[in-house]
């Protein structure tokens, strides 16, 4: 028994309409640079955090910084270290050229940001002094500007937490709670890179003459 074909031609019965079938030729593709570019910003975002710090070290100035007391209780939380320095009160800074104005803008602009100018000790080991403050980071051979910012009461330059090694914790925590118990105040300094835009990062801190790595 033969098969017959249906007619063709202008006689042909309307053919039913068959879904389409898409196959790797036919889907639409989206362009490479879409899925690339966000990655590779997000990837430089990233980047950027570790790689600036990395610049301030190798480039920075070394700069001691006196600590102020603190609550042992408050000085180790989790894997760091927390400090607060005698620049990061305001009763310290607030005798000094040019606080008047920085104070009255940075409070007035939320965020804003100033510098404090350190000025190098007689002594080599000891702690820079504050000499005034500025929102240009203009100094002398002798200075570093030390970027800060006014949050609440206090000042603050991203230096008041530090990670340290779980081998070292209780050691540092020790050091430091025995010299605020013994009335050295002077005895918890830190040392850090500065660079030319006032971007500081931690290096190592000193408890007496004890020297603790970052």
């Amino acid at each position: 028994m033969t098969s017959k074909r249906l007619p063709s031609g202008p006689g042909q019965a309307p053919s039913i309409n068959q879904p389409q079938v898409l196959t790797r030729n036919t889907i639409p593709l989206m362009p490479v640079w879409r899925l690339w570019v966000p990655l590779l910003m997000q990837t430089a975002l990233i980047l950027s955090v570790p790689a600036q710090a990395i610049y301030t070290q190798l480039t920075g100035r070394t700069v001691i910084l006196q600590t102020a007391p603190v609550d042992p209780y408050d000085l180790l939380r989790g894997y760091s270290v927390t400090l607060g320095y005698d620049i990061s009160r305001p009763e310290t800074l607030q005798h000094l050229p040019g606080w008047k104005q920085v104070n009255d803008e940075s409070i007035s602009a939320a965020g804003s940001s100033f510098y404090v100018i350190l000025e190098a000790p007689t002594a080599t080991d000891g702690p820079w002094k504050p000499v005034g403050l500025s929102h240009v980071p203009t100094v002398t051979p002798n200075q570093v500007a030390l970027k800060g910012r006014f949050t609440g009461n206090q000042i603050t330059y991203g230096l008041e937490t530090y990670y340290i090694p779980e081998a070292l914790r209780e050691q540092i925590n020790q050091d430091i709670s025995q010299a605020q118990q013994d009335s050295q105040k002077h005895a918890v300094r830190v040392e850090v890179k500065v660079d030319t835009q006032g971007r500081a990062v931690p290096i190592s801190i000193w408890v007496d003459n004890r020297n603790y790595h970052f």
